[in-house]
């Protein structure tokens, strides 16, 4: 079994083939998806392609960064809101992103904390992103220093010398995905020197196609190219990527074995 443990399937690239969209990744054998929470908008989506799936799909609940805006504490209030009504596997997609949002430092700092805080008070992995916000994230993260946080950093985009150092907050993983097949990517020198043990895949779909489908809407089934690129870094096989990583995930988001 493959997990994607971080894939958009309530955005609208979706809404008119989501079953062959499913029906595909089963074939090649990706059995379960997190759905990250981004903003009020699109979490009665996310619930309701949920719904369809139960046995498939699992939500995480959160606000992205690019999504904090002026009116980023009633969307705060609306996660917390959130939290009390149902059961999530984890608290995201949160984190810091200087690249598309950098007008919302201040508040964005505010959010990823609040976010934090929910982590811990429920005992739910975190799903961080961060895009040119690396020095911003342990700003944040300074504050919380042994305090067993753990997760993902989504999309992971920093070297094995960032990496070493987010372990030093908690127990987090590397989500990997299309960009470790792009040629001259400085990913695929972080994953072919870390463990096999610290990373779980993830395809960010309908975003970050890999080789040979760039520039194309992403899906769940292409997670087959990156597991054969991490078993071409690794020297291991595709079988031991699959079920090491879908350890890994299972571990790191218990809920998914659980009923929602």
């Amino acid at each position: 079994m493959i997990i994607d443990t971080h894939v958009h399937l309530a955005v609208k690239d979706f809404a008119h083939d989501l079953p062959e969209v499913l029906e595909r990744a089963q074939a090649v054998g990706v059995q379960k998806f997190i759905i990250p929470g981004v903003d009020r908008a699109s979490f009665f989506p996310m619930m309701e392609v949920v719904r369809r799936y139960p046995d498939k799909c699992f939500p995480a609940v959160g606000l992205h960064p690019i999504d904090v805006f002026d009116n980023w504490q009633e969307e705060l209030n609306f996660v917390e809101e959130q939290l009390s009504k149902h059961k999530f596997v984890a608290i995201g997609e949160t984190g810091m992103d200087m690249y598309h949002n950098k007008a919302h430092a201040a508040e964005q700092r505010l959010v990823f904390e609040a976010q934090i805080n929910w982590s811990l008070r429920y005992n739910l992995p975190l799903i961080v992103h961060s895009r040119d916000a690396f020095d911003e994230l342990f700003s944040v993260l300074d504050k919380f220093k042994g305090q067993a946080l753990y997760g993902v950093f989504h999309a992971f985009s920093g070297s094995i010398e960032i990496y070493r150092r987010i372990q030093k907050y908690g127990d987090f993983k590397m989500g990997i995905g299309g960009v470790v097949t792009f040629k001259n990517a400085g990913l695929a020198n972080v994953v072919k020197n870390c463990s096999l043990s610290d990373i779980i895949l993830e395809t960010d779909a309908p975003w970050l196609s890999p080789v040979p489908f760039r520039g194309q809407r992403n899906e769940s089934a292409h997670l087959s190219y990156v597991v054969a690129k991490i078993a071409e870094l690794k020297g291991c096989s595709r079988e031991e990527v699959e079920e090491t990583t879908t350890r890994t995930a299972l571990t790191l988001f218990p809920l998914m074995n659980n009923e929602q």
